[in-house]
């Protein structure tokens, strides 16, 4: 065969948009995959399993307890103390944990990552996941502790879903972002432990937000995860806890940046994933 007649066949990164989603979807049995690993993985030799994402947020629960309500004798706003923080508690961990993961996930992932093409989005988007069956667990443990403290949710539960989808689309827009940095300056794999640890406590997870002061209120609520955190608690307690309207505009603002900027950001840096990583 003659050099004219050969023909080169040149293997690349979508190049618009349309084909990119065009590109996830025909690589969706992979998401499937990366998930179901990323899930077995995460309990794989451990001695109790899932029952981890129980155990985590229920010894949590109780320090939290024990020293904001028994030794600070903060307020709980009308609810057991331990349901304030359990309902707190879940989506935070939702968040943080889906956060870390998606933001670690392409330097985990390097060796895929240099061998063959796929949508790189599959790789944080799967970590996502993973965080949300834990949450899904731990969601049970707050449905039993309300049966116990006799916690009844009204129509304000029917929220509920927008709050776990705000969570999600942050975790994700944030974790792109870093992700993506993340591949280029390795440092950030110090910096994402920081900010997490720094989150929990200017969130109000151990506390409720009415101890805030009124002037600080608005930059207390710049917080993208004290909207969501109390979206939870208003939409669960039966009315007991006021919800501050201005707290979940600045949440669904910033899941709406987080997901444009980040998705720009990995999009604009996911052609030099396999060369630099």
């Amino acid at each position: 065969m003659s050099d004219s007649q050969k023909t080169r066949i040149t293997i690349q990164a979508g190049q618009t948009d349309t084909r990119y989603w065009k590109d996830l979807w025909l690589y969706r049995e992979l998401f499937y995959f990366l998930s179901w690993r990323d899930l077995v993985v995460r309990y794989k030799q451990t001695a109790i399993g899932i029952a981890w994402a129980i155990l985590r947020p229920l010894l949590t629960m109780i320090v939290f307890t024990i020293v904001f309500s028994k030794f600070a004798k903060l307020p709980s706003d009308g609810i057991p103390y331990p349901i304030l923080v359990l309902a707190a508690l879940l989506p935070w961990q939702f968040f943080s944990n889906a956060f870390t993961e998606a933001s670690n996930s392409l330097v985990n992932d390097s060796q895929i990552i240099s061998k063959v093409y796929f949508p790189r989005l599959i790789i944080p988007a799967s970590s996502i996941v993973v965080s949300f069956v834990d949450f899904t667990i731990s969601f049970l443990l707050l449905v039993a502790m309300m049966i116990w403290y006799q916690v009844i949710p009204d129509w304000r539960i029917v929220f509920l879903p927008l709050f776990i989808l705000l969570t999600c689309f942050i975790s994700l827009g944030a974790g792109l972002w870093v992700a993506a940095l993340n591949v280029k300056y390795r440092d950030f794999r110090y910096v994402v432990p920081f900010i997490v640890q720094i989150g929990l406590y200017i969130s109000p997870v151990g506390y409720s937000s009415s101890v805030v002061p009124d002037k600080l209120r608005v930059i207390f609520s710049l917080n993208p995860m004290t909207g969501i955190i109390d979206g939870f608690r208003w939409s669960l307690s039966g009315g007991k806890i006021y919800y501050h309207t201005h707290s979940i505009v600045f949440s669904v603002i910033a899941a709406i940046l987080l997901c444009v900027l980040g998705f720009y950001y990995f999009r604009k840096s996911e052609n030099t994933f396999a060369d630099i990583i």
